[in-house]
């Protein structure tokens, strides 16, 4: 599906407007395009500080928190590009510690963009994004570059970057359509991050753990296996709720462990992680306005179940699901019924989406238009996709920082 950003700053907006009459206006997996694209642009991604590439389905981008926030407990300065943003594009691009300003975003995104359209490779969102990042970031000096995969790995536009160390998460079924209908065609593409003589430690993925293996020693890569080759250390105290959060804070500790990190800083960058839109409790502002209320993307069942097992010691909550028209809505709803006391169905803004009344008359619930329509009671949790928590995000005022 198409990707979306606006922008308050009017330069800014400028670029973005040119991402939809440059690109195909789709996702598109291949290394061609954004090869040629970073050739144009001096090979930026080779001139990179140390580089963590981080792939898989879900949690790969707590993960990337967690390393980012161990490796400034450590003293470092880190770069971090990730994706998609919640509320505003400058999310996907960290520099040294920061969310990069408008004032450097805007002549960054035109010199991408101006490489293309000269040349006219006709980039994909992500493509011109990745390349956008990695000028920035072989021009700002830090310790480490966090990178998080987009879609698969194999295929996926980052994996143009040698990294130190690689890991990957949580594998399930997701974007059926460009990464294999099966889980191992699946755990193949995410396995493709894998380079030679670089360390690829993986959370324990039961049946695929063969792929993974197969895969990552084909490319000269070392398989390291949650379970296998390294033990969850459940001393671990992560910064981010839910209980899955402790296998990606202990995948982010191996990683860093295998780099020499010491343990006085995984205990305190695992305590101290934030990553909006991960069962985030809202602060108060004028969507929350005194009601207890959560987010978390949960968009696919394996997310979902994730998180209504988090929930399991607390009270039903008033469920709001907005969800994606290329996600299995019946696996999401199916799986958070279990922790809800209403179910209320709503539109994804500005993207394509599951018709709530449609949703509804299918699964129950009710159908609203919109999400302060939708918050009724409390607590409420809203879920089914990460533009919606973006969307919540924003009607708040809580802009991720």
């Amino acid at each position: 599906m198409p990707d979306h950003a606006r922008s308050d700053d009017a330069a800014v907006q400028a670029q973005l407007d040119r991402f939809a009459q440059l690109s195909p206006g789709r996702d598109i997996l291949g290394l061609e395009r954004i090869t040629a694209l970073l050739a144009l642009l001096g090979n930026p991604h080779h001139r990179l500080p140390p580089v963590f590439h981080v792939a898989g389905t879900n949690g790969k981008g707590s993960t990337c928190a967690f390393l980012r926030a161990t490796l400034e407990a450590a003293g470092k300065t880190v770069h971090v590009y990730t994706s998609p943003h919640l509320v505003r594009f400058n999310e996907r691009i960290r520099l040294a510690g920061q969310l990069i300003e408008d004032s450097a975003l805007a002549p960054l995104l035109a010199e991408v963009l101006d490489a293309a359209e000269a040349n006219d490779i006709g980039p994909s969102f992500f493509e011109a994004t990745t390349a956008a990042a990695f000028l920035a970031f072989s021009r700002t000096p830090a310790d480490a570059c966090v990178i998080e995969v987009g879609l698969g790995g194999r295929l996926d536009a980052t994996n143009v970057v040698t990294p130190a160390v690689c890991g990957i998460a949580s594998i399930g079924i997701d974007h059926q359509s460009f990464l294999g209908d099966t889980i191992d065609q699946i755990a193949a593409e995410k396995a493709g991050i894998a380079k030679p003589g670089v360390r690829v430690f993986c959370l324990d993925n039961g049946p695929v753990n063969e792929v993974f293996d197969r895969e990552v020693r084909a490319r000269g890569g070392s398989p390291l296996i949650e379970g296998r080759d390294w033990p969850i250390d459940l001393t671990l105290a992560p910064g981010l709720a839910g209980h899955h959060q402790l296998r990606n804070a202990n995948l982010a500790a191996q990683i860093l462990r295998a780099i020499g990190v010491g343990e006085a800083a995984i205990r305190a960058g695992t305590a101290s992680a934030r990553w909006p839109g991960r069962l985030q409790q809202l602060a108060e502002g004028p969507l929350a306005l005194g009601r207890e209320i959560w987010i978390d993307g949960a968009h696919n069942e394996d997310a979902a179940r994730a998180l209504a097992d988090a929930l399991n010691d607390r009270a039903p909550m008033h469920v709001v699901l907005g969800i994606l028209a290329n996600k299995d809505a019946a696996g999401i709803i199916a799986a958070l019924a279990t922790r809800a006391a209403s179910l209320t169905l709503v539109p994804v803004p500005g993207h394509e989406h599951h018709d709530p009344h449609v949703l509804a008359a299918r699964y129950g619930g009710r159908p609203a238009g919109d999400l302060p329509s939708a918050i009724t009671a409390s607590p409420t949790l809203i879920a089914g996709s990460l533009y919606l928590c973006g969307e919540a995000l924003r009607l708040n005022n809580d802009l991720p920082d």
